[in-house]
C-alpha cells in the first residue's frame, strides 16, 4: 500500500511539474537569469543606434518563427544534412535580416547564465525591445519557451503570408493560428517601421489601379523599375510618413491609399477590417494597447515547454 501511495504522489507531482511548466510567465527568468532583460535591451538599443531599420527587422524575427511551428526558436537554425531551415524559405531568403544581433546577444547571456535563456524567449524579448525603443508600447514578455531541434523549410514557404496576400487569405491564415481579425490588423501596423524590397511591391504599382494613389505610385516607381530583375533589392519604407518610428502612420497611409504592400492595402478595400483601419487611424492608444495584445497572443502560438526541445546553446544549431 505504502509503495502505492508513494507512486501515486510521485505521478502526480510529475503532471503538477509538467502542468505548471506549459505556462509562460513573465518573470521565468526572476531568479535564474535576471540580466537578460538589460542584456537583451542594450544589444538591441546599440543596433538600432548603428542601423534604425534593425529594429523592424529583429520584429520581423519574431513574427516569421511563430508563424512557423509556433514559438520555437526554429528560424534561428542554420541547414544541416537533415533539413533544409527556413531561412532559405521564399519569405525569408535574402530578406530576412539580424541574426548577429541575436547571435551576439546569446553569446553574452551563456556566459552569464550557461544553458538557461532559450533563443526563443530571446527572440521574443528583442521584438518588444525593438518596438519600446523606436517610439512604440512596452509590455511584460511571457516567457518560458524552448528551443525547436529542427526546422521546416516547406512549413515557412506554406504558412507566411506573402506581401501578394488578399483580405480572405490573411483572414484565414491569420484565424488557423487562433489570431482574430482584430489581431490580424493590430500585428499588420508593425509595418509602421521597416523597409520592403522592391520585388515585393512592383506589381502593386505598376498593375493595380483601384485602391492606389497615382502619386505614391509614381514616388515608388522612381526607385523600382517596371522590368522583373532590375532593382529587385531597392527599399522603400513601409510607412511613407515616419518609417523609423513606431507609431500609427501606417493606417494614416492605408486609409489614403498609399499602403506598399497589395497586403496592406487589402486591409483598407471595403471589407469587414475597414472600421479597424479607422480606429487606429483616429485612436493611437486604441492601436499601441491592441498591438500589445496580439503580440502577446502570438507568442503563445504553440510554445515548447516543460521537457519539449531543449534549450540551445547556439542559436544557429542543436547541442
Amino acid at each position: 500500500m505504502a509503495s502505492f501511495v508513494t507512486g501515486a504522489i510521485s505521478l502526480l507531482v510529475f503532471f503538477l511539474i509538467g502542468t505548471s511548466s506549459a505556462q509562460l510567465c513573465s518573470d521565468f527568468y526572476s531568479r535564474t537569469c535576471p540580466q537578460v532583460f538589460p542584456v537583451v535591451r542594450s544589444a538591441v538599443y546599440s543596433a538600432i543606434l548603428n542601423e534604425t531599420r534593425m529594429g523592424a527587422s529583429l520584429l520581423r524575427l519574431f513574427f516569421h518563427d511563430c508563424f512557423v511551428n509556433g514559438c520555437d526558436g526554429s528560424l534561428l537554425l542554420d541547414d544541416t544534412p537533415l533539413f533544409t531551415g527556413e531561412k532559405r524559405a521564399a519569405p525569408n531568403f535574402n530578406s530576412a535580416r539580424g541574426f548577429e544581433v541575436i547571435d551576439e546577444i546569446k553569446s553574452t547571456i551563456e556566459m552569464l547564465c550557461p544553458g538557461v535563456v532559450s533563443c526563443a524567449d530571446i527572440l521574443a524579448i528583442v521584438a518588444r525591445d525593438s518596438v519600446a525603443i523606436l517610439g512604440g508600447p512596452n509590455w511584460n514578455v511571457k516567457l518560458g519557451r524552448r528551443d525547436a531541434r529542427t526546422a521546416s523549410q516547406l512549413a515557412a514557404n506554406n504558412s507566411i503570408p506573402p506581401p501578394t496576400s488578399n483580405l480572405d487569405f490573411l483572414v484565414s491564415n491569420f484565424n488557423s493560428l487562433g489570431l482574430s481579425i482584430k489581431d490580424l490588423v493590430a500585428l499588420s501596423g508593425a509595418h509602421t517601421i521597416g523597409q520592403a524590397r522592391c520585388t515585393n511591391f512592383r506589381d502593386r504599382i505598376y498593375t493595380e489601379t483601384n485602391n492606389l494613389d497615382s502619386i505614391f505610385a509614381q514616388l515608388r516607381a522612381s526607385n523600382c523599375p517596371g522590368n522583373t530583375g532590375s532593382g529587385d533589392n531597392n527599399l522603400a519604407p513601409l510607412d511613407l510618413q515616419s518609417p523609423t518610428t513606431f507609431d500609427n502612420n501606417y493606417f494614416n497611409n492605408l486609409v489614403n491609399r498609399r499602403g506598399l504592400l497589395h497586403s496592406d492595402q487589402q486591409l483598407y478595400n471595403g471589407g469587414p477590417t475597414d472600421s479597424i483601419v479607422r480606429t487606429y487611424y483616429d485612436n493611437p492608444s486604441s492601436f499601441a494597447s491592441d498591438f500589445v495584445e496580439a503580440m502577446i497572443k502570438m507568442g503563445d502560438i504553440r510554445p515548447l515547454t516543460g521537457y519539449s526541445g531543449e534549450i540551445r546553446r547556439n542559436c544557429r544549431r542543436i547541442n
